[in-house]
């Protein structure tokens, strides 16, 4: 799975657009449609792209309130660690999880309607999960930038 100078050429375009057509890319990065076809279908084939989707404004589905929350755990045996983790990833409400090094546990965006919204999942679902010890939230004030 090594990728060249086109490789990279092409995955910025499409992590730009994912919407443009081979002709459009194959423009971009100087190549004929035909090459340009067969180099996105080997970047997929190894897994180097991994889909497609649309960008949708949270706020318009009901999801414009966004907090990141750090989560501490009191439990770390693996049963324990792989329920916690199921259960926060199986949320509708959570959007991202990522498992740290060292404290906190993990990092979790939590998108929902409202504030009223987030404290009822707050307390009545990241908090029941036996193996929470401890929870901070942090209200998101602006995105600077975001990759999706």
């Amino acid at each position: 799975m090594s990728i060249d100078a086109l490789d990279r050429a092409i995955l910025s375009h499409l992590s730009q657009d994912g919407r443009l057509t081979n002709v459009e890319l194959a423009q971009r990065v100087g190549l004929t449609p035909a090459p340009c076809l067969r180099r996105v279908k080997r970047l997929e084939s190894e897994g180097i792209i991994t889909g497609y989707r649309a960008r949708i404004d949270p706020a318009a589905t009901g999801r414009g309130f966004e907090v990141m929350v750090s989560v501490e755990i009191s439990i770390n045996d693996l049963q324990t660690v792989e329920e916690l983790e199921g259960a926060i990833t199986a949320y509708d409400e959570v959007v991202e999880v990522h498992r740290l090094f060292g404290r906190p546990d993990y990092l979790i965006r939590v998108a929902v309607e409202d504030s009223a919204t987030f404290e009822s999942f707050l307390t009545t679902k990241l908090m029941a999960l036996r193996a929470v010890a401890r929870v901070d939230s942090h209200m998101i004030m602006k995105k600077l930038k975001t990759s999706d």
